[in-house]
């Protein structure tokens, strides 16, 4: 089980207020939501980390399993009170460049970048790596909340907001140290991967640790001025996302599907999908996307 008091040690002092380690609960997400509903003054800046979840759960109401103690599975509790809402749909994106810029720089990988500004630190790592071994690994992110290794999924990403609006939970499960036959099926179709598949091994506090700093380089930029393109975000996130650039099929939840070439994300965090060159794009907001080989 990670060290609590050392990754506290490590975390808490800055934008970070408080950082549990449990050995087992049925979801981060749920608890970190059921903690904000039961008291308003509760901060943000909450991390939950499980060494196992019971029910965890990705976008659509897909299940999340992990093998114990072999994945980084953590939710944070942020209230965004600034961020306008048509623009919190950068919020996982953000979760995104974290966590592929986080195992970029861990493992060795090719531009890990900086955070918003080289670097607010959670401490612990300061963006130098340092916490693995192996092979590099250059993690890349598929539109809206997959983390991947070529055409394999390592991580997910979910964001949940309160009923009232006062707060945003997003969870994050990242395979690490998940042998090969043990990897999880992904209802999605994607091939699930782990670090230690790739080649890479990793300490699963130093990933957390360098996840927490990048995240709050972002978010807190971000919340002092939520537009994408000012706080340099945009251009993080695009050379990231290989979504952009490709031929997508996009399933909406209303049952619909729209399919095209994607052109970009906007100042929301929508994609923009154009299903022929120099027509107006469609902005979606939310849905599954297939990339669609050549």
């Amino acid at each position: 089980m990670m060290d609590e008091g050392l990754l506290r040690a490590a975390a808490l002092g800055g934008f970070w207020t408080a950082l549990d380690v449990v050995a087992s609960t049925g979801s981060t997400n749920a608890d970190l939501l059921a903690r904000a509903a039961a008291d308003a003054a509760v901060p943000e800046g909450q991390v939950l980390v499980a060494e196992e979840q019971t029910a965890g759960r990705g976008r659509l109401g897909r299940t999340w399993t992990s093998v114990p103690g072999a994945a980084l599975t953590f939710s944070v509790l942020l209230r965004p009170v600034t961020v306008p809402a048509e623009r919190r749909g950068w919020l996982p994106l953000i979760a995104g460049v974290a966590v592929a810029s986080a195992v970029r720089s861990v493992t060795g990988g090719g531009g890990s970048g900086g955070g918003a500004s080289g670097g607010a630190a959670a401490s612990g790592g300061g963006g130098s790596g340092g916490g693995g071994s192996g092979g590099a690994v250059d993690a890349v992110l598929k539109w809206p909340n997959d983390v991947l290794v070529g055409e394999r999924k390592l991580a997910g990403i979910l964001a949940e907001q309160s009923p009232d609006g006062s707060a945003v939970v997003i969870g994050i499960g990242l395979n690490v140290a998940t042998p090969a036959d043990a990897l999880p099926v992904s209802p999605a179709g994607l091939p699930a991967t782990s670090l230690l598949v790739e080649g890479a091994s990793v300490s699963r506090a130093a990933l957390l640790l360098e996840i927490l700093r990048q995240f709050e380089s972002w978010y807190t930029a971000f919340m002092a001025d939520p537009d994408p393109a000012r706080t340099g975000l945009l251009d993080a996130y695009r050379p990231l996302c290989v979504t952009l650039g490709q031929r997508v099929r996009v399933e909406l939840p209303v049952g619909r599907f729209v399919s095209g070439t994607a052109t970009g994300v906007d100042h929301d965090g929508r994609l923009l999908v154009a299903d022929n060159p120099g027509e107006p794009p469609t902005a979606i907001s939310a849905g599954d996307v297939i990339h669609v080989r050549p």
